[in-house]
């Protein structure tokens, strides 16, 4: 059984890469003033951030479930069934209402399986390479989906935030508490353990963030990952939004740090997390791996 693997672009996949890898990548629509983009398409995270530094009204929408149907239906042609990793349904309705679609459309129902695994970002790459690898070993799409499931909550996302702006001007801050924040140059460190983006930690300079996070990995692999870390079944990754040197410099560090766990990727934040946190912000990610 041949099971074709799909997932959204807040995986960070782009779509070269999704060429040499052998699957498909639906592009995440963003608008910006009102006109409608594609991101990796009609959109590069360049253009994104001069908009977004350029106080433009920049938000993430859902995808046409129509347009993604297109995509299911073509790798059906070559496939007998499909796993679709979109973005956590945390931070989004786009998964239930794929979900939605593949149940109650007659030409998906029964082959396209629309996994739910509250990832996102990194997170949601690893799941994507875990399904590919699975799909390759011949196992089929039941397998896949039910694998994803059940390690769904088996991944932590630590994210600095360079800057308060962006935070409040999406309703995440009142105007007084991020006033207050600016003038104390408070970075907060945000974290998603499956749902939503929440508080962690409050901080004033990067050393400190960057501590915290190292510190909150830790807590996490002696904790709940435990068994998994001793399995070798843990690897660590690397997100930000703009920060490429400082990325690649936390990435030498959290290998000090860890340096008997695997070490994955260096990517762009999605943009659908991006437009919330603004440029400059930093994350690190255990997940687990297939």
């Amino acid at each position: 059984m041949k099971t074709a693997v799909i997932t959204d672009s807040n995986s960070g996949i782009t779509q070269n890469e999704a060429k040499e890898l052998g699957i498909y990548v639906v592009p995440m629509p963003v608008l910006i003033d009102g006109e409608l983009f594609y991101e990796d398409l009609t959109l590069s995270q360049e253009q994104f951030y001069e908009k977004l530094k350029a106080d433009a009204s920049v938000s993430t929408s859902q995808p046409n479930p129509l347009d993604v149907g297109e995509i299911w239906a073509k790798a059906l042609k070559d496939n007998d069934a499909v796993v679709y990793i979109p973005m956590s349904s945390g931070l989004s309705e786009t998964c239930r209402t794929l979900q939605h679609y593949a149940e109650t459309e007659e030409q998906f129902k029964g082959k396209v399986y629309v996994v739910d695994n509250q990832r996102i970002s990194i997170t949601q790459r690893q799941s994507v390479m875990d399904a590919l690898k699975m799909s390759k070993e011949g196992k089929n799409a039941e397998e896949i989906y039910n694998y994803l499931i059940e390690t769904k909550m088996q991944s932590s996302i630590y994210i600095m935030v360079d800057t308060l702006k962006y935070l409040k001007k999406g309703g995440r801050l009142t105007p007084a508490v991020a006033a207050i924040g600016t003038l104390l140059k408070i970075k907060p460190v945000l974290q998603i353990q499956g749902q939503k983006l929440d508080q962690y930690a409050k901080v004033r300079k990067l050393i400190d963030a960057k501590t915290t996070m190292i510190n909150a990995i830790k807590k996490d692999f002696e904790g709940r990952f435990k068994d998994l870390i001793a399995e070798g079944k843990m690897t660590l990754c690397i997100a930000h939004t703009e920060n490429l040197n400082e990325a690649i410099k936390f990435k030498e560090e959290i290998q000090y740090e860890f340096p008997e766990v695997e070490f994955t990727y260096v990517n762009p934040l999605s943009l659908s997390v991006s437009c919330h946190i603004g440029p400059g912000a930093l994350a690190v990610a255990c997940v687990v791996k297939y």
